[in-house]
């Protein structure tokens, strides 16, 4: 194919020639080169095309300048290095360039070399440049890898080859950075530039120049390549038998891809932009012609063909870098070979093939490899000839090889393994062999979901699922989940929690209720492999219950004994709640480990063991409410008379606050509440205590207890001041007593999600401020000092609102989903002011950007509101404070 041009070279020197300005010539052919090269990529041109073509603009632009400046005369020449080196430009790309030298400048080069420069940036290049000699370059290149790597991709624009190739000779391998150190190096630099992206391919907001299965890894196999076998280009790895034809054609493929996206970005931002942020992956979905459909959103599928695409590139490296490790760093170790079987041996540690032919005459053995690997720990993974054989067998795995009893049994053999089974899994799911072994898998490869709560795509997270719940088997991980560490080690029969995990979220991106989906697809798994009834119906219901445990602790009164009898029904029995546990456990850490605090871990820990309890006891036992609250009394009035209270001075304070103080409140913290109110010097001005707490329901998060005069509008007050004050509420109970009190309780967490801790000054701060506000609980606070996070704008959706009755406790539940927003309770608080509504608890979960807050309130005289006609009101205004809301 001829080379693509956008500028006329002939035309611009006729301008010239004809009295118009370098300047203005340069850059308005720029600009109209830019123009159509922008057009031709909207109406389908490759950006392979693209991308050198650009780079020939910029090469004539260049030349031209460089010419008419009269640097031609002089003993230098004009390198292009890097990215532009190898001829590659996106609309807004560096364009880096070394001037190199015969000898030191002189006052005349120097000169006209500054009108050069200043010309590229009056025309509007971004050009990055050096001027050294040859010897300099040297220097440079012993002592920096980055430099050596940038010569190694230059050209010569203009002037001298020969200085060019004196540069390549000079900082070639027999010099410096020989191929071994070079690689090394590289590697290194991988290992560090993967790691700042969680290693992985299937970050929210990817950066395609730098992250995993991204262009620099397509780059970094170039420069080993180069380094080592003298390679001039990308494409002659297929000659030197480092990559097959398909291979090759996948690699250019999957670079063609990312070059399309990259100069969409840099499109739509109109600026140099790597990174594929919310802010711009509407805009990609749309410029590439994706839509929204019932089962998925055009992003999503947008992010799942992108996810798909670094996948394979990621791929294709990891292979190239294990060839590139045995041809460079084990080339000169003694091969120290031992016989694992007839089909596999271990060379120098890594597990290997007995042949080219043992995966096309015996298909079972691909999944022998990976049983193989988990068994034998001594194994570091396969070697890159083996890798490249599985790739190339996968094909055999259909509906025959997955009806196979043998390859059945092998893959519960796996699950059943002890060392790295989560490692395995990511290899499989990485070359294709879990999607194709579990069809019903492969649809949710690379699947992601467009919010802030999922950082991982639906088989990255599912993969993780698994090695959290291998960690919970491990000694220095009992401390972080003790719980499920002690769980685990008990379960008779791991692989069922395995395999719930496998299937727990495999149902999504189709539609319907997934968790309903994959309950079919587990069973059927769960036939196919032979399991029992009984096991078979612990799976299936694990996946069915899945969001269950984690949905009841952070959105209903764990201390209401109704709560945790209607839980322990659920449940059944203790076998199902540890596999319950433990499987939610495993899924809120590998959903989104940052979102699971001290707090939420409490929370889970308390429902388990207060259900554990229950089921050891009887539910029937929990029936009895009146017994629970006098329980409690008596243990408040013990502690404080052993302090020397006395017991009627005890229930004097408390004034009657209702049964559903003692309740929801420990005994220990009313005995803490108590002290206080007795103590308490100026009964009219607002009691505020603070403390960081362990008992078991608010162990992880700080407790903020107020009383104050009763008024209706303190929970929109304190939720406003609370968020000028950058503590998020998680938890909200209140109480009024005879004496018109207001007894308040509310869980909260600094911003980081931790505690409040005990600094005296910060301590101080939230009483000032929250005494003045309460001293004057009629002056609302409107203004929200806290700006809408950058990520939460791009997530906007209709607010949605449920309303129920419980009966058991006479109040109206309503829960509302919504995006986060700042002073978000606030605006509630005042609607349920507006309403005429008493806020009675209060249950606050923010999930990412969606918040899922429940609320338990009555009317003003303390019944359960109940009128559908009042619940349709109050939905619609609920929506229409919060959708309608400055800021959302």
């Amino acid at each position: 194919m001829p080379e693509l041009s956008f500028i006329n070279k002939k035309a611009a020197l006729s301008q010239l020639e004809a009295g118009q300005t370098l300047t203005a010539v340069l850059k308005s052919s720029l600009i109209k080169a830019s123009e159509d090269m922008n057009l031709a990529f909207r109406t389908g041109r490759p950006a392979t095309d693209l991308v050198h073509a650009r780079a020939n603009a910029v090469d004539c632009c260049l030349q031209i300048a460089w010419d008419r400046l009269g640097l031609n005369q002089e003993a230098a020449s004009l390198i292009a290095v890097g990215g532009y080196g190898r001829g590659e430009l996106h609309p807004h790309s560096d364009i880096d360039v070394l001037i190199l030298l015969d000898t030191e400048t002189s006052v005349s080069l120097n000169s006209k070399l500054e009108q050069f420069v200043t010309l590229l940036w009056d025309i509007s290049l971004d050009v990055g440049h050096s001027v050294r000699t040859v010897a300099e370059c040297a220097e440079q290149a012993a002592k920096d890898i980055t430099v050596v790597t940038n010569i190694m991709e230059s050209r010569t624009l203009t002037g001298s080859e020969e200085l060019r190739q004196q540069m390549l000779q000079a900082t070639s391998s027999k010099h410096m950075w020989s191929s071994r150190q070079f690689y090394s190096a590289k590697w290194e630099e991988q290992i560090i530039r993967h790691k700042k992206f969680a290693n992985t391919e299937y970050n929210l907001e990817p950066n395609i120049k730098n992250g995993p299965g991204s262009l620099r890894d397509i780059q970094m196999i170039s420069w080993i390549a180069q380094r080592h076998f003298d390679c001039s280009h990308k494409d002659s790895l297929a000659d030197f038998g480092l990559l097959t034809t398909e291979e090759m054609s996948l690699l250019n493929r999957g670079r063609e891809y990312l070059w399309r996206i990259r100069w969409g970005l840099h499109l739509i931002t109109d600026r140099a932009e790597d990174r594929v942020l919310f802010d711009h992956q509407r805009a990609l979905a749309e410029m590439f012609g994706f839509h929204d459909t019932e089962e998925s959103l055009a992003v999503e599928g947008l992010m799942q063909e992108y996810y798909r695409w670094t996948l394979a590139i990621a791929e294709l490296n990891d292979l190239l870098v294990q060839l590139f490790d045995e041809s460079i760093l084990q080339a000169c170790e003694p091969a120290l070979v031992q016989p694992i079987n007839q089909r596999f041996r271990e060379c120098n540690g890594y597990i290997e093939a007995n042949n080219d032919k043992i995966f096309i005459n015996h298909p079972p053995a691909i999944l022998e490899l990976f049983v193989l690997m988990a068994q034998n720990d001594r194994i570091i993974g396969p070697r890159a000839s083996t890798i490249r054989l599985v790739r190339e067998a996968r094909h055999l795995i259909n509906d025959a090889f997955r009806a196979d009893p043998r390859n059945r049994a092998m893959f519960m053999e796996l699950l059943r393994s002890r060392n790295k089974l989560a490692t395995q899994l990511r290899r499989m799911n990485r070359w294709g062999i879990l999607g194709k072994y579990l069809p019903e898998f492969g649809r949710i490869v690379g699947k992601m979901q467009h919010d802030l709560f999922h950082i991982y795509t639906v088989d990255a997270h599912t993969i993780q699922v698994v090695k959290n719940m291998r960690l919970f088997g491990y000694s220095n991980y009992s401390d972080k989940f003790p719980v499920a560490s002690t769980i685990v080690k008990q379960l008779q029969k791991i692989e069922l929690l395995y395999v719930a995990g496998l299937y727990h979220d495999i149902g999504k991106g189709r539609g319907g209720d997934h968790s309903e989906l994959g309950a079919v697809d587990a069973a059927l798994f769960c036939k196919n492999h032979g399991f029992s009834t009984r096991d078979t119906e612990i799976v299936v219901w694990l996946v069915k219950s899945h969001l269950v445990m984690s949905s009841t602790s952070q959105r209903k009164d764990i201390s209401d004994p109704e709560v945790i009898k209607e839980f322990g029904l659920m449940v059944g029995d203790q076998l199902h709640l540890d596999y319950l546990y433990a499987l939610t456990v495993a899924d809120i850490n590998a959903t989104n480990p940052t979102l699971w605090t001290s707090w939420r871990a409490s929370l889970m820990r308390q429902l388990y063991l207060e259900t554990k309890r229950a089921l050891r006891r009887g539910l029937e036992s929990l029936n009895n409410r009146q017994e629970w609250v006098i329980e409690t009394q008596q243990t408040a009035i013990r502690i404080l008379e052993d302090e020397g209270y006395d017991a009627d001075e005890v229930t004097t304070a408390w004034h009657k606050p209702g049964d559903d103080y003692f309740l929801r409140e420990t005994a220990s913290d009313i005995a803490w509440q108590t002290r206080a109110l007795i103590n308490r010097q100026d009964t009219g001005s607002p009691l505020i205590l603070i403390k960081d707490t362990t008992a078991r329901q608010y162990e992880g998060a700080t407790q903020i207890f107020i009383c104050t005069a009763a008024h209706s509008n303190l929970f929109a007050l304190t939720s406003a001041i609370f968020e000028q004050l950058h503590l998020n509420i998680q938890d909200a109970r209140f109480y009024e007593d005879d004496a018109g009190n207001s007894m308040n309780t509310f869980i909260v967490l600094e911003a980081n999600g931790e505690p409040i801790g005990k600094s005296p000054a910060r301590l101080e701060e939230i009483k000032e401020i929250l005494g003045q506000a309460l001293r004057d609980p009629d002056a609302l606070v409107s203004t929200i000092d806290r700006h809408l996070a950058r990520a939460l704008k791009h997530f906007s959706y209709p607010t949605t609102v449920t309303i129920e009755l419980d009966s058991s406790r006479d109040q109206t539940v309503i829960e509302v989903i919504t995006p986060d927003r700042p002073g978000l309770l606030a605006r509630l608080g005042r609607l349920f002011i507006e309403q005429g509504i008493s806020l009675q608890n209060a249950k606050i979960s923010t999930m990412g950007e969606r918040v899922e807050d429940v609320f338990f309130v009555t009317d003003i005289h303390g019944q359960a509101i109940s009128d559908p006609a009042v619940w349709r009101r109050l939905e619609v205004e609920i929506c229409d404070t919060l959708d309608n809301s400055e800021e959302k």
